[in-house]
């Protein structure tokens, strides 16, 4: 199925009132994975701007709240003064040094996962989560781990994750090539 058809199941799903209960057959966690060609990012970020007009301003009982993993790394960065330090910290030491760096920084995985943290302090009852930057995020962070890691604080609200790669029900390929950990929770959202 083409990107375009694809896209175009996205709103009157995200609309049905089974998906906004959050309830899947057996009361499974509502998480979803859109999975697509990593060539067409423009085309999926374009429809995601789509998708928040459209619903943020004609629904009034349904907001959508897109998330940008790597935004939120940048911010949390700047907000603590580390941004600029990170820069001369890659320069002086390498990359992998500071993506480890980052990554203590900022708390993945662990209880006060900052990530975490944020995405959950701007989320309400009656949200979808969009989560955005996947790829521009790793290998800072991993999808599979950013969704374990918002099971428990995130479990009231319906949540979509757009990939840039593959999802077959079980395993993450990043844009078709890197594989993650195997991740079974998720449901497709719109089949390709």
């Amino acid at each position: 199925m083409e990107i375009y058809e694809r896209l175009d199941k996205i709103l009157p799903r995200v609309q049905e009132k089974r998906f906004r209960e959050n309830k899947g057959l057996g009361n499974e966690i509502g998480f979803y994975i859109f999975d697509y060609d990593p060539s067409d990012e423009l085309i999926v970020r374009d429809h995601i701007k789509f998708l928040k007009q459209k619903i943020n301003n004609e629904d009034l009982e349904i907001k959508i709240k897109e998330f940008d993993l790597y935004e939120i790394i940048l911010e949390i960065l700047e907000d603590k003064g580390y941004l600029n330090k990170v820069f001369e910290m890659e320069k002086q030491r390498g990359t992998e040094y500071v993506i480890n760096a980052i990554k203590k920084t900022l708390r993945l995985t662990q209880k006060n996962d900052l990530v975490v943290e944020y995405i959950r302090n701007r989320v309400n009852d009656n949200d979808i989560v969009f989560l955005t930057g996947v790829g521009k995020a790793w290998p800072i962070i991993r999808s599979h781990t950013v969704l374990n890691t918002l099971h428990a604080p995130i479990d009231d609200v319906p949540l979509v994750m757009f990939f840039p790669g593959i999802y077959d029900g079980l395993e993450l390929k990043l844009f078709g090539e890197i594989k993650d950990d195997n991740y079974y929770r998720a449901f497709k959202l719109i089949d390709r």
